[in-house]
């Protein structure tokens, strides 16, 4: 029994589904390394990063984005590796499948579907918060009800608000669901061009907003504690494990690896690429926008607009920042609805979902029936539940996927070092430990009540598995 549900899958040659319709090979190393700033500028910098200084890290929220950067490098480079020996569209799921075996493996995948299903429903929801402050400056408002989830958290619990749902999350959603049934070349595009708009509009934020900043405002760095995860040192870990958030997505690019033109070359250079830019672009946003107004006046909803509103000289800036804000969210939407559907599409495949998940639309060559249920289960998500309830969730669920990743990586160098390898992790032991240290230590910051919504999570993931998964399959049929 321990040997069929921990069977590693070593042959991974029916990926292109041969014999039906398969993936289009059209992405590059620029289209790769786009995906994933595009699935990673987001929530992070235009949400998380105001909320993280209010309450946990206060100016010190920079060193907690290098923090969770240091974090993530580790990871990426494992991502790296990976993305050379199985150049599939599984990512951490397919990974985890060659080395840690089958119930491991659908434990990494249903928790990817935290990853990319329910962060890209948090995203949706900030995507919210800007929307209606656009609507705002025009004059127009929207009912609350109509803009609000109708469950919120407080004092460890979930209560009612009144609110019926939140309307505009659900319609960005099923907008961008639209354009990723249609094709991922379209999707691409798409992306693409927004990914260019977001990252000069943070460029001109930190350029415009560096003429205003009060250095002042950055001491004490760190400030003193005031209880668990409440400044101090604490709390900087804390905020680090808050906008780990923020880095989630960096690794999308190896889900769309049966859409890349030379997966060998191209994964390991859109992989670290996005990573690195990203990396810098948050550093000096948090730097900026601690510099414009006092951490703990940064806890709002839309913080960028926050701080750069108490600057009259910066004004004009408003606007654009809501604009850019909502273009950046809508690209990481797109990318979590692009990622999402190949994962269970490979998952299928593999008979550990029913059939019609592995199905591939014979005109526009994507997988469009996981498409249209990933995009109604991110609607549903967005229109009922808060930020901070999905936020936490998401980054539990990243965090442990990326511990099996390091964790694979440092197996396969034991038991397959014959394995070519067109990218190698540079001190692979080292590397491998500090990823899979350094993940559990920011797991270790998170409240009973988000591990409890995890294990409620793998309780259901669990019963889908044995009830279904563990019969049909196909390695172990075979």
């Amino acid at each position: 029994m321990l040997d069929q549900l921990f069977a590693r899958k070593t042959d991974f040659s029916d990926a292109d589904a041969s014999g039906g319709p398969c993936l289009k090979r059209t992405l590059g190393p620029w289209g790769l390394t786009a995906l994933g700033i595009g699935a990673v500028i987001g929530g992070g910098i235009f949400v998380i990063t105001g909320q993280a200084a209010a309450e946990h890290a206060g100016p010190a929220i920079i060193l907690a984005f290098v923090i969770a950067a240091i974090c993530c490098s580790f990871t990426a480079l494992c991502y790296a590796e990976f993305a050379t020996l199985i150049p599939m569209s599984g990512s951490s799921y397919s990974y985890a499948y060659a080395t840690l075996g089958e119930l491991v493996a659908w434990f990494i995948g249903w928790n990817m579907v935290l990853e990319y299903g329910v962060s890209a429903s948090a995203v949706a929801v900030s995507w919210t918060g800007y929307f209606t402050s656009l609507l705002d400056h025009f004059g127009i408002h929207l009912p609350p009800a109509l803009t609000n989830a109708p469950l919120a958290f407080m004092d460890n619990h979930l209560v009612a608000t009144g609110a019926l749902f939140n309307l505009p999350a659900v319609v960005i959603v099923l907008a961008l669901t639209w354009l990723c049934y249609v094709g991922i070349r379209e999707s691409s595009g798409a992306n693409l061009f927004m990914v260019i708009f977001k990252v000069a509009l943070i460029l001109i934020v930190i350029v415009a907003g560096w003429r205003y900043v009060n250095p002042d405002l950055w001491h004490p760095f760190i400030p003193p504690s005031e209880g668990p995860d409440k400044y101090g040192w604490s709390g900087v870990l804390r905020g680090a494990a808050m906008v780990f958030f923020a880095y989630i997505g960096f690794e999308a690019t190896s889900t769309a690896a049966q859409e890349a033109k030379n997966p060998q070359r191209d994964l390991p250079i859109g992989t670290l690429a996005s990573l690195a830019i990203c990396t810098v672009l948050y550093i000096g946003m948090a730097a900026v926008l601690t510099g414009l107004l006092r951490f703990d006046q940064l806890g709002t909803s839309e913080p960028v607009v926050t701080a750069v509103r108490a600057h009259a000289g910066l004004g004009w800036l408003r606007v654009v920042v809501e604009i850019g804000a909502l273009i950046g969210l809508s690209s990481v939407i797109l990318v979590m609805v692009i990622a999402q559907p190949r994962i269970f599409m490979i998952m299928g495949r593999d008979g550990l979902l029913p059939p019609v998940f592995a199905k591939i639309h014979p005109k526009y060559c994507t997988p469009h029936i996981n498409t249209v249920i990933t995009g109604i289960g991110i609607a549903l998500l967005a229109a009922v539940f808060p930020l901070d309830v999905l936020g936490d969730l998401v980054s539990m669920g990243t965090l442990i996927a990326f511990c099996a990743v390091c964790a694979g990586v440092w197996i396969l160098r034991r038991t397959r070092p014959d394995l070519p390898r067109t990218f190698r992790v540079p001190w692979a032991p080292v590397i491998c430990f500090c990823g899979i240290a350094s993940c559990l230590v920011l797991l270790s910051t998170m409240s009973w009540y988000n591990w409890t919504l995890l294990v409620v999570w793998t309780v259901i993931g669990l019963a889908i598995y044995f009830g279904y998964g563990h019969r049909h399959s196909r390695l172990r049929r075979g």
